[in-house]
Parts: structure tokens; C-alpha cells; sequence
């Protein structure tokens, strides 16, 4: 083989050195007359696959980052330790996407320069473990986190114009090393296999935008309002949850809702806490150890005001904004309590906002007496009921003749033959496309998704006619006056076109100044 010009010697012999792991020249390996074998062309396919494998995993890895702070919570339930297993899904995968990228790129630019592509043993070993790791990581979201799946299809309306520019670009510097390959094998059926495979990708991908449906397509002018913002416990990510100090900093971030969870205590007092356990959130392992595994039930109204609610926040760091609060909002957390019912709604009385909650646990066999302490609470309030936003399903008839101004909101989609319809759902955002936001918001019926963190998602759900999202990013969902990208769909072809017939030039320049 001849080095085409341009190829320097001592480069080409780097690049053997970091891919074959072995410290030999270009010219001895000329002399040795090697060549690249189908071998060696098997593994250069499947170390070319084990990078889009793990692309796809870092994309995925980004789309669920919106949920990630549910599986913290689910993994400190079942083991009790807190951690951002964020940052290790991220660390992971960016250091397996840059190993099989590095490789790659070693490898194609070896075939540039003419040079066998021999992958030593240690980096095969290695591509196969990143294979495995990736194949399991899959295999885990399938089985524990399934409703991810849905959440990627949403993110390809919010992402969809944008790979596609991306992948063709990408298949389009890859007809330079294809083109030089071709030229240099001599193998015809490897060579009609390959062109064939190639052609066929690029016609599947310039015909790609057909098959792509984003609400965000679509003139200034159609734009729905910008959905409202329900603080979900509040403002987590400024303040402990499910706390007053929550409360007030959702309110500075201009929400209209305030989303919590109600128990009730032994002695009959309903108060703000989301776990049925209260060692996440408070220090009752210091307090109470011998309870500290009991139910939130368990305690009666004294015990739970002994409780620290908010040096847990501190201390754990469930967010990475907890790192830039101030020194003031750093005292005031240490110094929250459990709070009540009875203290939110008079809070959110004087803030004039909704408050909206579940009552939990469902299935306790106390569960009526919770339901008449709770009315009996907001009854005795003063709050006006239509702030009280009610989402338990249990017992909701009675809750209507005793409490009738209370807006009932549903945890489901409306059925065939509703005897009374609905005004208000609420939902998980992968329950609800975007055709069915339309038509509800259509017909008058509230929807409200959760919980919308990221800013992509937002946009989506903005551009599809959401009525209002829970959120725990109110702070940054507040900012955003518009969604992140709106195309009018004549600007999109435009661009389809533009970006399809640059690619298509592009590659036959390729194979023709190669040849």
C-alpha cells in the first residue's frame, strides 16, 4: 500500500502504536507486507457498532436525567444510602463513548494513511466489556424503568430535526475512509456489499424528515400560551421539601400551584410528608431510633414538631443548585420542621396560590378517618376552596357533598361514557401525546403533566398545548419565555433540502477525488 500524500510517516506510526498497541514503524509494516484481513475488517465493524451502541446510551443517558432524581430515591429506599447516581451514569458513559470514539477515529484515519488496522487483544477484550456493559444497562432500564422508553419517543419530537442533520453529517465524512477502502480493496463482492448497505442508509436518512413529528413545527403565530408551573413539594431544588420554606420559594419563582403530599398523624393531625418512612427527610434515626422504620403514621403530632426537616438537604445534597444557596437560605433550612396541613394552606392562603395533594397511604385501613381530618382542616381554613386542588381518588364522592367548591382532579384519562366529565387530569408526561394534549385542551379539559424538569421537555410539552407541568425546576422553567427552537415548516424544508443535497455532493466528491 502507498501512503497517499499528506500522510506523514511518523504520524501513521503513532496511530499503529495507539491502535495495534505495538511500537513498529510504518515502513516495517510495509516491508512485513501485513494487510488488513476480513479479520481485521470484523472487528473494525463491530468496533464501529459498539460506538453507535453506546451514542444511543448517551442519548438515552440524557433524556432520562429529567427523571434521574426518582431512581436516587428509589435506590436510598431500598438501601438506605443517598447518592447522585447522576453523575456516576454520566462519568460511566462519557468514558466509554470517548474509548470507542478515540478507536474509531484511530482506525479510520489508519485507513486514510493506508495502514493495516490490527486491534490488539487488550482493546477487543475492552470493546467487548463496553458492549456488555451498555447491553446490561438497556437490559436494566427495560426491566426496572420501562416508561423511559416513552420518554425517549417524546424526546425525538423535541430532537428528531437535529439528528438528522447530525447522522447525515456524520455518514457524510464517512464516505471519505469508505471511498478509500473501496479503492484500495480488491475483494468485488465485499465492495457491492458495501456501497449497497451505504446507499441505502443515505436514501433511509434522506427520507428520514417524512417520518419526523414535532409540535414545535409550526408558525410563531400558533404558538400556545406558555403552560403554568406547579411546584412539585414545592421548589426541591432551592429548598427541603414539603416544607414552608419550599413553599415560599416556589412562590418567588411565580407558581401557581403548590404540589404536596398529606398524612395524617397518630393522634389525627394531617401534615406535609411524601415517603411513608421518615428517614430521608428528617433526622429521626437521631431522634427516635428505635422508631425511625416505623410508618409516618406511627407518630403523633408532638413527636413529629421534635423533627429537623431541612439539615438533610444540606447535608445530602439531593440537587447541585443545594451548592449555591446562600448563606441565609442555608440557616433557614436548618431550621425547618414537619409542617402541617392547617400551616401550608394558611401560607398559601396569604400567598394566594393553589394547593394541590395526594393523601397518603392509600391503603391504610384508616384511610376514611384521614379523608375527614383533611376536610375537616381545609373546611376549618379559611382558604377558598376552589384553591384546593384534591387528587385523592378514594372516597371523592364525599369529599364533593361535603367539600363541593374543591376542585377534583383526575389521575386518569376520560372515558367513553363519562356520566360527569372532566375538567382537570393529571398525569405523567409519557401517558399523553401530543395529539391528546391537543384535543383535550380543545375540548376545555386542564392538563397538567409531571414532572417536567428539563428545558427540551418543556418546549415540547409547550409547543403540544399543555394547560400546566409540575415541575422541580420552577427556577429555570421560569425563565424561559420561549421554547427552546420553533421552526415554521417552510423553514424546515428549506433546511431539509439544503442539508440533503450539500451531503449528496459531499459524497460524490468524495468517491471521486479517491478514485
Amino acid at each position: 500500500m502507498t501512503d497517499p500524500p499528506g500522510c506523514c510517516p511518523s504520524c501513521a506510526t503513532c496511530l499503529l502504536c495507539l491502535y495495534s498497541c505495538q511500537w513498529i514503524t510504518a515502513k516495517k509494516e510495509k516491508r512485513k507486507g501485513l494487510r488488513t484481513t476480513k479479520c481485521d475488517c470484523s472487528w473494525f465493524l463491530f468496533l464501529f457498532c459498539v460506538f453507535l451502541f453506546t451514542l444511543v446510551w448517551l442519548y438515552f443517558a440524557i433524556i432520562i436525567l429529567n427523571d434521574f432524581h426518582n431512581f436516587n430515591e428509589f435506590i436510598f429506599k431500598q438501601r438506605k444510602l443517598w447518592l447522585d447516581w447522576s453523575l456516576v451514569l454520566l462519568i460511566a458513559t462519557a468514558v466509554l463513548i470517548t474509548y470507542s470514539a478515540v478507536l474509531l477515529v484511530l482506525a479510520l484515519c489508519l485507513q486514510l494513511c493506508g495502514q493495516p488496522l490490527k486491534l490488539h487483544w487488550l482493546h477487543k477484550t475492552l470493546l467487548v466489556l463496553t458492549a456488555l456493559v451498555v447491553a446490561a444497562a438497556f437490559t436494566g432500564l427495560g426491566i426496572k424503568w420501562s416508561e423511559e422508553w416513552r420518554s425517549a419517543r417524546i424526546s425525538l419530537q423535541a430532537t428528531g430535526p437535529f439528528l438528522h442533520i447530525g447522522i447525515v453529517g456524520g455518514m457524510t465524512l464517512l464516505a471519505w475512509p469508505l471511498a478509500s477502502f473501496i479503492y484500495c480493496t480488491r475483494n468485488t463482492g465485499l465492495k457491492v456489499f458495501l456501497l449497497l448497505v451505504y446507499c441505502v442508509v443515505m436514501i433511509a436518512l434522506y427520507l428520514a424528515p417524512l417520518g419526523i413529528a414535532s409540535p414545535c413545527i409550526m408558525e410563531e403565530n400558533q404558538l400556545p400560551p406558555k403552560p403554568a408551573l406547579i411546584g412539585h413539594r414545592g421548589a426541591p431544588m432551592l429548598a427541603p421539601e414539603n416544607t414552608l420554606m419550599s413553599l415560599h420559594k416556589a412562590v418567588d419563582c411565580e407558581v401557581q400551584v403548590f404540589e404536596t403530599d398529606v398524612m395524617v398523624s397518630a393522634d389525627g393531625v394531617p401534615f406535609l410528608m411524601h415517603d411513608e418512612e421518615l428517614t430521608r427527610t428528617t433526622n429521626v434515626q437521631a431522634v427516635f431510633p428505635e422508631r425511625a422504620a416505623l410508618n409516618s403514621t406511627a407518630f403523633n403530632w408532638t413527636d413529629l414538631q421534635q423533627l429537623d426537616a431541612g439539615s438533610w438537604f444540606l447535608e445530602r445534597k439531593p440537587f447541585p443548585t443545594v451548592q449555591s444557596l446562600s448563606p441565609g437560605d442555608r440557616y433557614q433550612a436548618t431550621k425547618q420542621r414537619i409542617p402541617s396541613l392547617e400551616q401550608a394552606l394558611e401560607a398559601a392562603k396569604q400567598s394566594n396560590i393553589s394547593i394541590m395533594f395526594d393523601l397518603r397511604p392509600e391503603n391504610h385501613s384508616d384511610y376514611q378517618s384521614f379523608i375527614n381530618a383533611t376536610l375537616e382542616v381545609i373546611l376549618q381554613s379559611g382558604i377558598p376552596l376552589q384553591q384546593v386542588l384534591w387528587l385523592p381518588d378514594g372516597f371523592r364522592e364525599q369529599v364533593k357533598q361535603q367539600a363541593p367548591g374543591v376542585q377534583q382532579v383526575y389521575g386518569r384519562k376520560r372515558l367513553q361514557n363519562e356520566k360527569e366529565p372532566l375538567l382537570h387530569v393529571n398525569l405523567p408526561y409519557q401517558d399523553m401525546s401530543s395529539e391528546e394534549i391537543r384535543q383535550y385542551r380543545q375540548d376545555n379539559i386542564s392538563v397538567n403533566l409531571y414532572v417536567v424538569n428539563q428545558p427540551w421537555l418543556f418546549s415540547v410539552l409547550w409547543c403540544s398545548g399543555v394547560s400546566s407541568v409540575t415541575t422541580n425546576a420552577c427556577q429555570v422553567l421560569k425563565e424561559m419565555k420561549h421554547p427552546i427552537w420553533l421552526l415554521p415548516s417552510s423553514t424546515y424544508l428549506m433546511i431539509w433540502i439544503v442539508v440533503d443535497s450539500t451531503s449528496f455532493l459531499a459524497i460524490l466528491w468524495a468517491f471521486l477525488l479517491l478514485r
